[in-house]
């Protein structure tokens, strides 16, 4: 059996052939809110956006958000997701005070750093393996309103990007670039970096709601090297001046996607992968490079391409992705056997650089590459639970 949040991971690691899917839809309440301490109770099957409508209004917001905000609290820990500001406060797994955790063999056991500490570390980013969350005491972060105080910069180069990425960590909480996948030689990894922080001005938080993308499944990609070359001119020309402490709604920030409604279908009815590694800063500079040019080689074009620095803050859980390093995001439509070829290639990059590979991002990891990217993860399994398992931990453990 396994867990089933809100099925917005890219991989399988949510799913289980063959098995029972205990889907937590009904998980869904909000049990307490201290607005004096920021500290939230909440069921496992709540979703970020509804923690946000219920905390923003009394002046919290959520300590670390990924790209969605269309994810379960249980989905958040159980990947230990991360965002824009794992430089300042590392992953979301470091911002639980306590969970409650139902085993297979029906006892219900309550972690923290001090109560079943090793079964708390392995629970955050433990990929649903080690029983079923049922509560969760998360430590909100205070904030003055809805919006954000953002910076636009445009730059050259990755050596332009990493020179900005070390300056706006110290004075950013939030930092991320978007990447022109398809420029090449000197402009290689040229983009536009964007950093924020919580702005004082205080407001009244918008609805947001979703554009209508498309209705139905192409029966091809809409995506290919023709519209992104146009896509990637037109953002570029969108953000060619440089633009300080521009005040914006949270939204549009940390959730670009979530303003487009079927923005998936895009990428045609074989659908999407995406590759997202780290590599530790000692090789960050070379390994990002070589990663956008096998992309060039193999004649793939990565639509959403995003670079950010993750710090040096450690997380809570045994099986976390994010270490100090550069991380790359690439999304690619799947082409079949020559998109699996080019994936391949990533992983090898990645692992010569010391790297690692998100797991819940995949769905073709092959065990080699788990096994570098996690060496410990037998000690890991020692604490997942013997009902619980998943497609993708099959397939990196052969079991």
């Amino acid at each position: 059996m396994l867990a089933y949040g809100n099925g917005r991971s890219y991989g399988d690691s949510c799913l289980v052939d063959g098995g029972t899917i205990l889907d937590t839809a009904d998980l869904d309440r909000i049990i307490s809110f201290d607005a004096f301490s920021g500290l939230i109770v909440a069921e496992a099957g709540v979703l970020l956006s509804a923690v946000i409508a219920h905390a923003l209004p009394k002046g919290w917001f959520v300590p670390v958000t990924p790209g969605t905000r269309f994810v379960t609290l249980g989905g958040a820990v159980a990947n230990d997701v991360h965002g824009k500001n794992h430089h300042a406060l590392g992953t979301f797994g470091s911002h639980v005070a306590w969970l409650d955790l139902q085993r297979s063999d029906g006892s219900t056991l309550r972690c923290s750093a001090d109560e079943n500490p090793a079964l708390f570390a392995a629970t955050i980013g433990g990929m649903g393996l080690t029983g079923l969350i049922r509560r969760i005491a998360l430590r909100m972060v205070a904030v003055k309103g809805p919006f954000m105080a953002q910076d636009v910069i445009p730059f050259s180069g990755l050596d332009a990007f990493f020179e900005l990425a070390a300056g706006s960590d110290a004075s950013h909480a939030y930092t991320v670039a978007w990447i022109d996948s398809l420029a090449r030689g000197a402009r290689l990894g040229r983009g536009v970096f964007f950093r924020a922080n919580h702005s004082d001005a205080a407001g009244e938080m918008t609805p947001d709601r979703p554009l209508p993308f498309l209705p139905f499944t192409p029966p091809f990609a809409l995506i290919n090297r023709l519209t992104l070359t146009g896509f990637n001119a037109a953002y570029r020309f969108a953000h060619r001046q440089r633009v300080d402490a521009a005040a914006v709604p949270f939204q549009p920030f940390f959730y670009p996607l979530d303003r487009v409604s079927g923005w998936n279908r895009a990428y045609g009815p074989m659908g999407l992968r995406q590759h997202q590694s780290v590599v530790p800063m000692a090789a960050a500079r070379e390994a990002v490079a070589d990663l956008l040019k096998a992309t060039h080689g193999a004649g793939e074009a990565s639509f959403l391409t995003v670079l950010k620095l993750f710090g040096d803050r450690p997380s809570p859980g045994m099986m976390s992705f994010p270490m100090a390093g550069a991380t790359l995001t690439l999304d690619f439509p799947y082409h079949g056997a020559r998109t699996d070829a080019l994936l391949a290639e990533l992983d090898r990059i990645t692992v010569a650089a010391g790297g690692r590979v998100n797991p819940y991002k995949d769905a073709r990891m092959s065990p080699s590459v788990f096994e570098a990217s996690f060496p410990h993860w037998r000690d890991f399994a020692s604490y997942t639970d013997p009902a619980f398992s998943s497609n993708f931990w099959r397939r990196v453990t052969n079991s």
